[in-house]
């Protein structure tokens, strides 16, 4: 396994606990955070670490300085495997796709990618895999592969296509041309944007907003919509019938109690807020 660390011996992703977030920091900030074989093991590591970990109810996944990622590190991921073994190659490859998207896409907690600056190329899977996205609006973001004789690797392509409407994501793949945060909000490709002053207080606001719901409904939410989206109709309803009999089971307590916050003590109400949770359901 390669190194979690730099020469300097910094640690290549940094992790701050802060009231039920996880800040998780990309931190190459030399290299505009790009994404190398050291960073793709320790990302493995922090996700299975946070998964077990209670002062985890939010993860962000941000960058350290001036980029959230530059996208794969081109001199470690080309230019130094030329001439290995192509079992090598895959290797590496094999854990960068493992972090950034079937790992990432179904973490167990909700997730928001905090795009602070430059977010190129690789970037975009992990940024896409993350349940939500803010972004500055003075963030740059490209596909720019073209620019050099590729096309977008790994399953970049299939991200932008999950996000971005089509005509707007062949342009920025055809083209290579850059656009900033209000463009990736317009897209599709992030929530919102905000000035880069306020960032941080807004995906602060938003996971807070998140570790007020029940976090057994909320990572079931999230998986029906991503597990549903392209399955037929019929076939969608039965996951999403078994998916809510499940839940039923495993969390039917908290259900009776917003039930009966919102029915009988008309305490809340569902499109205006969200029932009051009690420690284990009590």
């Amino acid at each position: 396994m390669a190194s979690s660390t730099t020469k300097a011996g910094k640690e290549v992703v940094r992790i701050e606990f802060d009231k039920g977030v996880a800040w998780v920091t990309l931190n190459r900030p030399e290299k505009r955070n790009a994404i190398n074989p050291a960073l793709n093991s320790r990302m493995l590591e922090v996700l299975d670490e946070l998964e077990a970990d209670d002062r985890c109810g939010v993860l962000i996944l941000t960058g350290e300085g001036e980029a959230f990622s530059a996208g794969m590190d081109l001199k470690e991921y080309f230019r130094e495997m030329e001439g290995k073994p192509r079992i090598v190659t895959q290797k590496a490859r094999r854990a960068a796709y493992e972090w950034q998207w079937r790992r990432l896409r179904y973490f167990e907690k909700p997730t928001i990618a905090m795009v602070n600056g430059w977010c190129f190329g690789g970037a975009f899977t992990p940024l896409v895999s993350c349940d939500l996205a803010i972004a500055a609006e003075e963030a740059q973001f490209g596909l720019s592969e073209i620019n050099w004789g590729i096309i977008p690797a790994g399953n970049v392509t299939r991200a932008v296509a999950e996000t971005m409407r089509h005509r707007d994501a062949l342009y920025y793949i055809m083209t290579g041309l850059t656009f900033d945060g209000r463009k990736a909000a317009e897209m599709g490709l992030v929530n919102e944007a905000v000035p880069r002053a306020r960032l941080r207080h807004r995906t602060r606001e938003l996971a807070d907003l998140l570790l007020q719901k029940n976090p057994a409904v909320l990572k079931a939410a999230k998986d029906a919509f991503k597990r549903t989206r392209d399955l037929p109709w019929e076939t969608s309803e039965d996951y999403l019938t078994s998916k809510q009999e499940q839940l039923w089971l495993i969390e039917g307590q908290a259900r009776q109690e917003g039930l009966k916050q919102f029915l009988d003590d008309k305490s809340f109400r569902p499109g205006l807020g969200h029932y009051r949770r009690t420690p284990a359901g009590k």
